[in-house]
Protein backbone atom coordinates (compact mmCIF):
# COMPACT_ATOMS: atom_id res chain seq x y z
CA UNK A 1 0.00 0.00 0.00
CA UNK A 2 0.76 3.63 -0.68
CA UNK A 3 2.22 5.36 2.57
CA UNK A 4 0.91 9.26 3.35
CA UNK A 5 3.91 11.34 4.16
CA UNK A 6 4.85 15.29 4.87
CA UNK A 7 7.69 16.19 2.92
CA UNK A 8 9.00 18.92 0.73
CA UNK A 9 9.09 18.87 -3.07
CA UNK A 10 12.53 18.57 -3.09
CA UNK A 11 12.47 15.35 -0.68
CA UNK A 12 9.45 14.11 -3.14
CA UNK A 13 11.89 14.32 -6.08
CA UNK A 14 14.94 12.76 -3.95
CA UNK A 15 12.23 9.74 -2.81
CA UNK A 16 11.27 9.33 -6.24
CA UNK A 17 14.65 9.01 -7.38
CA UNK A 18 15.65 6.36 -4.51
CA UNK A 19 12.46 4.13 -5.54
CA UNK A 20 14.04 4.68 -9.14
CA UNK A 21 17.34 3.72 -7.98
CA UNK A 22 18.96 4.56 -11.23
CA UNK A 23 22.54 3.66 -12.45
CA UNK A 24 24.05 6.85 -12.54
CA UNK A 25 23.40 10.76 -11.18
CA UNK A 26 25.59 13.27 -12.38
CA UNK A 27 25.13 16.37 -9.59
CA UNK A 28 26.21 19.94 -9.04
CA UNK A 29 24.36 22.27 -6.67
CA UNK A 30 21.96 25.46 -7.12
CA UNK A 31 19.37 27.08 -5.48
CA UNK A 32 16.43 26.04 -5.32
CA UNK A 33 17.98 22.77 -6.50
CA UNK A 34 20.80 22.28 -4.14
CA UNK A 35 18.76 19.36 -1.68
CA UNK A 36 17.33 17.12 -4.45
CA UNK A 37 20.94 16.16 -5.05
CA UNK A 38 22.21 17.10 -1.57
CA UNK A 39 19.44 14.66 -0.48
CA UNK A 40 19.77 11.67 -2.83
CA UNK A 41 23.77 11.66 -2.22
CA UNK A 42 22.78 10.16 1.07
CA UNK A 43 20.40 7.40 0.11
CA UNK A 44 23.82 6.80 -1.79
CA UNK A 45 25.95 6.84 1.57
CA UNK A 46 23.71 4.70 3.31
CA UNK A 47 23.29 2.10 0.56
CA UNK A 48 20.12 2.44 -0.02
CA UNK A 49 20.67 2.94 -3.75
CA UNK A 50 22.98 1.30 -6.41
CA UNK A 51 23.51 4.05 -8.20
CA UNK A 52 27.11 5.94 -9.07
CA UNK A 53 27.12 9.09 -7.69
CA UNK A 54 29.47 11.74 -9.72
CA UNK A 55 30.19 15.40 -8.58
CA UNK A 56 31.22 17.20 -10.88
CA UNK A 57 32.50 20.99 -11.68
CA UNK A 58 29.39 22.39 -12.72
CA UNK A 59 25.83 22.28 -14.81
CA UNK A 60 27.81 21.39 -17.92
CA UNK A 61 29.52 18.66 -16.53
CA UNK A 62 26.44 17.31 -15.55
CA UNK A 63 24.63 17.24 -18.36
CA UNK A 64 28.20 15.90 -19.81
CA UNK A 65 28.57 13.10 -17.72
CA UNK A 66 24.60 11.74 -17.85
CA UNK A 67 24.86 11.58 -21.65
CA UNK A 68 28.19 9.78 -21.53
CA UNK A 69 26.49 7.05 -19.19
CA UNK A 70 23.23 6.76 -20.98
CA UNK A 71 24.78 6.73 -24.13
CA UNK A 72 26.56 3.59 -22.52
CA UNK A 73 23.65 2.38 -21.44
CA UNK A 74 22.84 3.24 -17.77
CA UNK A 75 20.03 5.09 -16.49
CA UNK A 76 20.63 8.10 -15.98
CA UNK A 77 19.63 11.41 -13.98
CA UNK A 78 20.82 14.63 -12.76
CA UNK A 79 18.73 17.87 -11.48
CA UNK A 80 18.99 21.76 -12.09
CA UNK A 81 17.28 25.34 -11.88
CA UNK A 82 17.60 28.20 -13.49
CA UNK A 83 21.53 29.05 -14.57
CA UNK A 84 22.28 25.83 -14.31
CA UNK A 85 19.93 24.76 -16.94
CA UNK A 86 21.39 27.67 -19.01
CA UNK A 87 25.35 26.91 -18.74
CA UNK A 88 24.10 23.63 -19.48
CA UNK A 89 22.77 24.78 -22.89
CA UNK A 90 24.85 22.70 -26.00
CA UNK A 91 24.48 19.51 -24.01
CA UNK A 92 20.63 19.80 -23.50
CA UNK A 93 20.49 19.86 -27.14
CA UNK A 94 23.07 16.76 -27.87
CA UNK A 95 20.81 14.99 -25.04
CA UNK A 96 18.03 15.20 -27.15
CA UNK A 97 19.74 14.99 -30.44
CA UNK A 98 21.25 11.73 -29.19
CA UNK A 99 17.42 10.17 -28.61
CA UNK A 100 18.78 9.69 -24.49
CA UNK A 101 16.45 8.99 -22.56
CA UNK A 102 17.86 11.13 -19.42
CA UNK A 103 15.31 12.32 -16.73
CA UNK A 104 16.32 15.92 -14.73
CA UNK A 105 14.12 17.52 -12.33
CA UNK A 106 14.22 21.36 -13.44
CA UNK A 107 13.00 23.63 -10.14
CA UNK A 108 11.94 26.90 -11.63
CA UNK A 109 13.85 29.51 -10.91
CA UNK A 110 14.00 33.17 -12.49
CA UNK A 111 16.95 33.16 -15.16
CA UNK A 112 19.29 36.46 -14.18
CA UNK A 113 20.11 39.13 -14.97
CA UNK A 114 19.28 40.63 -12.44
CA UNK A 115 20.09 38.50 -10.07
CA UNK A 116 16.79 36.25 -8.45
CA UNK A 117 16.57 32.58 -6.82
CA UNK A 118 12.67 32.72 -6.76
CA UNK A 119 9.90 31.09 -9.29
CA UNK A 120 9.21 31.99 -12.65
CA UNK A 121 8.96 29.58 -15.56
CA UNK A 122 11.53 31.44 -17.58
CA UNK A 123 14.90 28.66 -17.72
CA UNK A 124 11.87 25.66 -18.51
CA UNK A 125 10.96 27.86 -21.69
CA UNK A 126 14.33 28.60 -23.17
CA UNK A 127 14.52 24.94 -23.61
CA UNK A 128 11.46 24.31 -24.65
CA UNK A 129 12.49 23.85 -28.00
CA UNK A 130 15.75 21.69 -27.66
CA UNK A 131 13.67 18.24 -28.27
CA UNK A 132 13.14 17.41 -24.31
CA UNK A 133 9.73 15.68 -23.00
CA UNK A 134 8.55 18.81 -20.41
CA UNK A 135 6.27 17.87 -17.94
CA UNK A 136 4.99 20.30 -15.57
CA UNK A 137 3.76 19.83 -11.81
CA UNK A 138 1.02 21.50 -9.34
CA UNK A 139 1.99 19.96 -6.37
CA UNK A 140 4.50 17.74 -4.45
CA UNK A 141 2.74 14.63 -5.21
CA UNK A 142 2.77 15.15 -9.54
CA UNK A 143 6.43 16.24 -9.07
CA UNK A 144 6.78 12.89 -7.38
CA UNK A 145 4.67 10.94 -10.17
CA UNK A 146 5.66 12.59 -12.72
CA UNK A 147 9.21 11.43 -11.65
CA UNK A 148 8.48 7.83 -12.27
CA UNK A 149 6.30 8.37 -15.01
CA UNK A 150 9.26 10.11 -16.98
CA UNK A 151 11.76 7.26 -16.74
CA UNK A 152 8.83 4.54 -18.61
CA UNK A 153 7.74 7.88 -21.31
CA UNK A 154 11.53 8.76 -22.11
CA UNK A 155 12.41 4.40 -22.35
CA UNK A 156 9.61 3.66 -24.43
CA UNK A 157 11.13 2.06 -28.04
CA UNK A 158 9.20 4.36 -29.90
CA UNK A 159 10.39 7.67 -27.91
CA UNK A 160 14.20 7.49 -26.52
CA UNK A 161 14.03 11.35 -25.22
CA UNK A 162 15.08 12.79 -22.17
CA UNK A 163 12.35 13.79 -20.19
CA UNK A 164 12.11 17.21 -17.79
CA UNK A 165 10.28 17.33 -14.64
CA UNK A 166 9.33 20.71 -13.76
CA UNK A 167 8.29 22.09 -10.23
CA UNK A 168 8.45 25.97 -8.79
CA UNK A 169 11.15 26.70 -7.14
CA UNK A 170 10.37 27.41 -3.27
CA UNK A 171 6.44 27.65 -3.58
CA UNK A 172 7.18 23.35 -4.30
CA UNK A 173 10.94 22.50 -3.86
CA UNK A 174 10.39 24.29 0.19
CA UNK A 175 7.15 23.73 1.14
CA UNK A 176 5.93 21.12 3.21
CA UNK A 177 2.62 18.91 1.92
CA UNK A 178 0.91 15.56 2.83
CA UNK A 179 1.46 13.06 -0.15
CA UNK A 180 1.23 9.80 -1.12
CA UNK A 181 4.32 7.95 -1.75
CA UNK A 182 4.21 4.06 -3.68
CA UNK A 183 5.89 0.72 -2.38
CA UNK A 184 9.63 0.53 -3.82
CA UNK A 185 8.65 -2.56 -5.27
CA UNK A 186 5.88 -1.23 -7.32
CA UNK A 187 7.85 1.48 -8.45
CA UNK A 188 10.53 -0.85 -9.56
CA UNK A 189 7.96 -3.21 -11.19
CA UNK A 190 6.63 -0.09 -12.94
CA UNK A 191 9.54 1.31 -14.69
CA UNK A 192 11.58 -2.34 -15.16
CA UNK A 193 14.63 -3.11 -16.00
CA UNK A 194 16.23 -0.38 -18.91
CA UNK A 195 17.40 -2.86 -21.28
CA UNK A 196 18.46 -0.49 -24.76
CA UNK A 197 19.05 -1.92 -27.81
CA UNK A 198 21.89 0.16 -28.92
CA UNK A 199 24.92 1.29 -26.36
CA UNK A 200 28.65 2.95 -26.61
CA UNK A 201 29.51 0.12 -24.98
CA UNK A 202 28.07 -3.63 -26.79
CA UNK A 203 31.17 -4.24 -27.94
CA UNK A 204 29.86 -7.04 -30.21
CA UNK A 205 27.85 -4.07 -31.77
CA UNK A 206 29.49 -1.21 -32.21
CA UNK A 207 27.99 2.09 -32.44
CA UNK A 208 28.75 5.66 -33.38
CA UNK A 209 27.24 8.32 -30.79
CA UNK A 210 27.39 12.05 -31.70
CA UNK A 211 29.51 11.75 -35.31
CA UNK A 212 29.64 15.02 -37.69
CA UNK A 213 26.35 14.72 -39.35
CA UNK A 214 26.63 17.46 -42.46
CA UNK A 215 24.16 17.83 -45.18
CA UNK A 216 24.09 14.16 -46.16
CA UNK A 217 21.50 12.95 -43.18
CA UNK A 218 21.26 16.02 -40.76
CA UNK A 219 17.83 17.12 -41.51
CA UNK A 220 16.98 12.93 -41.50
CA UNK A 221 17.71 12.78 -37.88
CA UNK A 222 15.73 16.43 -37.11
CA UNK A 223 12.83 14.45 -38.86
CA UNK A 224 13.39 11.48 -36.63
CA UNK A 225 13.10 13.35 -33.51
CA UNK A 226 9.86 15.01 -34.91
CA UNK A 227 8.53 11.76 -34.99
CA UNK A 228 9.50 10.93 -31.58
CA UNK A 229 8.07 13.90 -30.23
CA UNK A 230 4.57 12.24 -32.04
CA UNK A 231 5.18 9.06 -30.35
CA UNK A 232 5.60 10.81 -27.05
CA UNK A 233 2.07 11.81 -27.14
CA UNK A 234 1.10 8.36 -27.67
CA UNK A 235 3.54 7.28 -24.62
CA UNK A 236 2.47 9.96 -22.21
CA UNK A 237 -0.91 8.85 -22.06
CA UNK A 238 -0.46 5.15 -22.03
CA UNK A 239 2.19 5.29 -19.07
CA UNK A 240 -0.49 8.24 -16.96
CA UNK A 241 -2.95 5.56 -17.93
CA UNK A 242 -1.35 2.64 -16.19
CA UNK A 243 0.34 4.49 -13.11
CA UNK A 244 -3.35 5.51 -12.69
CA UNK A 245 -3.87 2.01 -12.84
CA UNK A 246 -1.12 1.20 -9.85
CA UNK A 247 -1.89 3.72 -7.86
CA UNK A 248 -5.56 5.61 -8.06
CA UNK A 249 -3.63 9.00 -9.89
CA UNK A 250 -4.02 9.08 -13.45
CA UNK A 251 -2.51 11.73 -15.39
CA UNK A 252 -3.17 12.96 -19.08
CA UNK A 253 -1.89 16.03 -21.10
CA UNK A 254 -4.03 18.56 -19.15
CA UNK A 255 -6.80 18.05 -16.43
CA UNK A 256 -10.05 20.43 -16.91
CA UNK A 257 -12.06 21.83 -14.03
CA UNK A 258 -15.53 23.03 -14.48
CA UNK A 259 -14.85 23.75 -18.02
CA UNK A 260 -17.90 21.81 -19.59
CA UNK A 261 -20.10 25.26 -19.11
CA UNK A 262 -17.74 27.36 -19.01
CA UNK A 263 -18.16 30.57 -21.27
CA UNK A 264 -14.71 31.76 -19.65
CA UNK A 265 -11.71 29.72 -18.66
CA UNK A 266 -8.26 29.80 -17.89
CA UNK A 267 -4.99 28.28 -18.87
CA UNK A 268 -2.02 27.55 -17.03
CA UNK A 269 0.75 25.37 -15.69
CA UNK A 270 2.46 24.66 -12.16
CA UNK A 271 1.55 25.85 -8.71
CA UNK A 272 -0.43 28.84 -9.27
CA UNK A 273 -3.36 25.96 -11.08
CA UNK A 274 -4.49 25.49 -7.15
CA UNK A 275 -4.45 28.98 -6.51
CA UNK A 276 -6.70 30.01 -9.90
CA UNK A 277 -9.04 26.82 -9.17
CA UNK A 278 -9.84 28.26 -5.97
CA UNK A 279 -10.65 31.64 -7.48
CA UNK A 280 -13.39 29.44 -9.97
CA UNK A 281 -14.96 27.76 -6.76
CA UNK A 282 -15.22 31.36 -5.35
CA UNK A 283 -16.58 32.73 -8.87
CA UNK A 284 -19.04 30.00 -9.37
CA UNK A 285 -20.49 30.12 -5.72
CA UNK A 286 -21.33 33.70 -7.26
CA UNK A 287 -23.10 32.08 -10.98
CA UNK A 288 -20.26 33.00 -12.98
CA UNK A 289 -19.58 30.58 -15.49
CA UNK A 290 -15.55 29.97 -15.16
CA UNK A 291 -13.20 27.14 -15.63
CA UNK A 292 -9.79 25.83 -15.63
CA UNK A 293 -7.47 24.19 -17.80
CA UNK A 294 -4.36 22.95 -15.74
CA UNK A 295 -1.64 21.91 -18.54
CA UNK A 296 0.98 19.06 -17.62
CA UNK A 297 2.48 18.04 -20.73
CA UNK A 298 4.22 21.30 -22.92
CA UNK A 299 6.58 19.52 -24.93
CA UNK A 300 5.21 17.69 -26.95
CA UNK A 301 1.80 20.57 -26.78
CA UNK A 302 -1.13 19.08 -26.51
CA UNK A 303 -2.61 21.43 -29.21
CA UNK A 304 -5.62 19.68 -30.99
CA UNK A 305 -6.48 18.22 -27.81
CA UNK A 306 -6.60 21.45 -26.37
CA UNK A 307 -8.55 23.11 -29.28
CA UNK A 308 -11.50 20.50 -28.98
CA UNK A 309 -11.67 20.63 -25.22
CA UNK A 310 -12.04 24.42 -25.67
CA UNK A 311 -14.59 24.18 -28.48
CA UNK A 312 -17.04 25.84 -27.29
CA UNK A 313 -15.39 28.59 -24.71
CA UNK A 314 -15.54 32.11 -26.12
CA UNK A 315 -13.50 33.52 -24.44
CA UNK A 316 -10.17 32.48 -22.73
CA UNK A 317 -7.16 33.58 -21.30
CA UNK A 318 -3.59 32.06 -20.95
CA UNK A 319 -1.33 32.50 -17.98
CA UNK A 320 2.32 32.73 -18.96
CA UNK A 321 5.15 32.60 -15.64
CA UNK A 322 7.49 33.72 -18.55
CA UNK A 323 8.44 36.39 -20.44
CA UNK A 324 9.02 35.95 -24.79
CA UNK A 325 10.03 39.41 -25.65
CA UNK A 326 8.69 38.95 -28.73
CA UNK A 327 5.95 41.46 -28.31
CA UNK A 328 3.66 38.76 -28.71
CA UNK A 329 2.72 37.50 -25.41
CA UNK A 330 4.34 34.24 -23.80
CA UNK A 331 5.43 31.21 -24.51
CA UNK A 332 2.32 29.23 -23.80
CA UNK A 333 -0.07 31.58 -25.18
CA UNK A 334 1.88 31.75 -28.48
CA UNK A 335 1.29 27.50 -28.60
CA UNK A 336 -2.30 28.68 -27.77
CA UNK A 337 -2.93 30.67 -30.40
CA UNK A 338 -1.27 28.13 -32.81
CA UNK A 339 -3.26 25.70 -31.53
CA UNK A 340 -6.54 27.60 -31.52
CA UNK A 341 -6.02 28.85 -35.04
CA UNK A 342 -9.16 29.27 -37.12
CA UNK A 343 -11.73 28.97 -34.13
CA UNK A 344 -13.70 32.07 -32.85
CA UNK A 345 -12.13 32.81 -29.63
CA UNK A 346 -11.19 35.83 -28.06
CA UNK A 347 -8.00 35.02 -26.53
CA UNK A 348 -5.73 36.73 -23.88
CA UNK A 349 -2.27 36.17 -22.49
CA UNK A 350 -1.67 37.73 -18.88
CA UNK A 351 1.79 37.20 -17.59
CA UNK A 352 2.41 36.74 -13.85
CA UNK A 353 4.53 36.17 -11.11
CA UNK A 354 8.30 36.94 -12.72
CA UNK A 355 10.77 36.72 -9.92
CA UNK A 356 8.67 34.95 -7.46
CA UNK A 357 6.21 38.15 -7.62
CA UNK A 358 3.08 36.60 -5.70
CA UNK A 359 -0.11 35.77 -7.42
CA UNK A 360 -3.38 35.22 -4.95
CA UNK A 361 -6.58 34.39 -5.63
CA UNK A 362 -7.60 38.46 -5.94
CA UNK A 363 -5.50 38.42 -8.53
CA UNK A 364 -6.90 35.40 -10.50
CA UNK A 365 -10.72 36.64 -9.57
CA UNK A 366 -9.59 40.18 -11.33
CA UNK A 367 -8.14 38.47 -14.35
CA UNK A 368 -11.47 36.38 -15.08
CA UNK A 369 -12.94 39.87 -14.31
CA UNK A 370 -11.03 41.56 -17.22
CA UNK A 371 -11.99 38.20 -19.56
CA UNK A 372 -15.65 38.85 -18.30
CA UNK A 373 -15.69 42.54 -19.32
CA UNK A 374 -13.57 41.72 -22.88
CA UNK A 375 -16.58 38.61 -23.22
CA UNK A 376 -19.27 41.56 -22.75
CA UNK A 377 -17.57 43.44 -25.75
CA UNK A 378 -15.21 46.27 -23.63
CA UNK A 379 -11.65 46.25 -25.23
CA UNK A 380 -8.82 44.55 -23.76
CA UNK A 381 -4.97 44.23 -24.57
CA UNK A 382 -3.73 41.04 -26.19
CA UNK A 383 -0.60 40.73 -23.52
CA UNK A 384 -1.77 41.68 -20.36
CA UNK A 385 0.79 41.83 -16.77
CA UNK A 386 -0.25 41.23 -13.71
CA UNK A 387 0.60 42.18 -9.68
CA UNK A 388 3.40 44.39 -11.49
CA UNK A 389 3.76 48.44 -10.57
CA UNK A 390 3.51 49.97 -14.03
Amino acid sequence: MSKRVALTGNEAIAKAMQQINPDVVAAYPITPQTEIVQIFSKYVADGEVDTEFVTVESEHSAMSAVVGSAAGGARSMTATSANGLALMWEIVYIAASTRLPIVMPVVNRALSAPINIHCDHSDAMGARDSGWIQLFSENAQEAYDNAIQAVRIGEHKDVLLPVMVNLDGFIISHAVENFNINEPEKVQEFIGEYKPEHTLLDKENPITVGPLDLQDYYFEHKRQQSEAMKYALQAVKDVGQEYGRLTGREYGYFSEYRVDDAEIVLIGMGSTMGTARAAVDELREQGVKVGLIKIRMFRPFPGEELARALAHVPVIGVLDRAESFSNNGGPLFTDMHVALYGQEHKLYDFIYGLGGRDTNVSHLKGIFSMLQKAKDGEALDRVNYIGVRE
